[in-house]
């Protein structure tokens, strides 16, 4: 399985884990971080839970301070940066507990929708993706055939 590669710039640290799994912390000014893991969707438990691309960047956040601004912050910066180092990407999905409203809505309030609640071994997640324009462009022309 191949890792993720990403350049996040200053007040980012990355640091490659166990199985394709990247550590990553986006510490502010005053010293407060907010910590998270990424990796290809392939290669994590939300492979068998929904129809998984080959590219689909799974992020999870494992601390975070208040205020939901900080998380706001980390995931509209870390979904860009994703979509800017695999172009082939065609959905970042934030995965969160059904019950944590400040992640649904800090997820929700950069462009994330909610698509689906899985269970997965140990867990019970909701799933929120963000896709690139690319992915979501409709032709509106529905007498043309798409690709010609």
């Amino acid at each position: 399985m191949k890792r993720l590669s990403l350049d996040l710039g200053p007040g980012w640290t990355v640091t490659p884990g166990e199985k394709d799994v990247l550590g990553i912390i986006r510490r502010d000014d005053d010293g407060e971080c907010v910590e998270g893991v990424a990796r290809y969707a392939s290669g994590g438990p939300l492979r068998d839970a929904y129809p998984v691309g080959a590219h689909d960047v799974e992020i999870r956040i494992s601390r975070r301070p208040p205020p939901s601004s900080r998380l706001t912050a980390f995931l509209d910066e870390l979904g860009v940066a994703i979509v800017a180092a695999d172009p082939a990407c065609r959905r970042v999905v934030v995965a969160v507990a059904p019950d944590d409203l400040a992640a649904f809505s800090a997820a929700e309030s950069v462009g994330f929708r909610h698509v689906v609640d899985v269970d997965v071994p140990g867990e019970e997640l909701s799933l929120l993706v963000r896709e690139p324009e690319w992915v979501t462009q409709v032709d509106a022309d529905l007498d043309r055939v798409p690709g010609t």
